[in-house]
């Protein structure tokens, strides 16, 4: 009797929590069918396309398709580490997103703090406004704008004549040397304004009760920065950081297909660059698709350490 009793109890919990669930879909109705694009959106797009990534391993031909090819396992991958231009790219992917690590990610983060602190409302509207319309240009046109800024003739030269930094007209674009750094703060330019967003709507919801304290008891501005300002979005900080370290071997196609030329090369030629001329112009689609692959699973190698030394040393993380 005790069992019978048991079971029918389990049955009836069942049809019960059966019929809350179908009851709580029919309340989300309209939530759902603002949420269900998104996913048919993300699974057709993001999903279904990871079907490509077989062709890395297989010896890929247009005509037999993805179905097609003979299964080569990991030679391309062998192929891509032993490649006599893997140093070169590498370095030079490391290079320019390190600077960008070390230069141009606390720069949105300072330019946020400082909009926050303007004090004259069209002002500080005007400087978001002024910073926020480089993201919004293309890298074709930028870039463009850019190149004749940095010509040989251009107002970029012209001003370091004219406080004697330099003296005749250089291409600055054509020297290798100088390429990282021309490079980081085109970069910087593009995107400190629309990065600066997420921190400046970090800072406008912290407690404004907190620094009406601190006028009280004396601080000055600087002083609300450092104790008040950067430590309560230090949670936004880090998230954006461990994304920033695990990008580390994307340095972004188009920005440096447009700054690199013959003169530059030695200096611009990335992993993005060189897969993209492996794999359009000479069509060896196997072996650019190993190489995105490979440089995926760095990216979640990096993700992972990044995240659990951000949860070692500051308590705060992704996950």
């Amino acid at each position: 009797m005790a069992v019978t009793t048991v079971k029918k109890d389990r049955k009836t919990k069942r049809k019960r929590s059966g019929r809350m669930s179908r009851e709580k879909l029919k309340g989300q109705l309209e939530i759902q069918s603002m949420v269900w694009p998104g996913l048919i959106f993300l699974f057709i797009f993001s999903y279904l396309p990871m079907y490509g990534i077989s062709i890395a391993f297989k010896d890929f031909n247009i005509m037999s398709g993805f179905i097609g090819g003979d299964f080569v396992g990991l030679k391309y991958f062998s192929q891509f580490l032993t490649d006599p231009k893997l140093p070169l790219v590498l370095k030079n992917t490391i290079m320019i997103n390190l600077l960008g690590l070390v230069i141009g990610f606390p720069a949105p983060v300072i330019l946020a703090i400082l909009i926050t602190e303007l004090r004259g409302r069209r002002f500080r509207k005007l400087a978001q406004t002024v910073s926020y319309l480089p993201h919004f240009l293309s890298w074709v046109i930028f870039g463009g704008i850019m190149l004749e800024l940095l010509a040989s003739g251009g107002i970029v030269n012209k001003g370091l004549n004219l406080f004697r930094l330099a003296e005749g007209n250089m291409n600055l674009m054509a020297d290798p040397n100088k390429f990282y750094m021309i490079f980081t703060v085109i970069s910087i330019i593009k995107s400190i304004g629309y990065g600066s967003i997420l921190y400046i709507s970090a800072i406008t919801s912290v407690d404004q009760d907190m620094y009406e304290a601190a006028y009280i008891d004396g601080a000055n501005r600087f002083q609300k920065i450092i104790y008040i300002t950067v430590p309560a979005i230090m949670g936004t900080i880090v998230i954006m950081l461990i994304f920033q370290i695990s990008n580390i071997l994307n340095t972004g196609f188009e920005q440096v297909l447009i700054l690199q030329n013959s003169l530059n090369i030695s200096a611009s030629e990335t992993i993005d660059t060189y897969v993209y001329k492996i794999g359009m112009t000479q069509q060896r689609y196997s072996y650019a698709t190993a190489v995105g692959l490979f440089k995926s699973i760095i990216a979640v190698v990096l993700l992972w350490s990044a995240n659990k030394c951000s949860n070692k040393i500051t308590g705060k993380g992704l996950f």
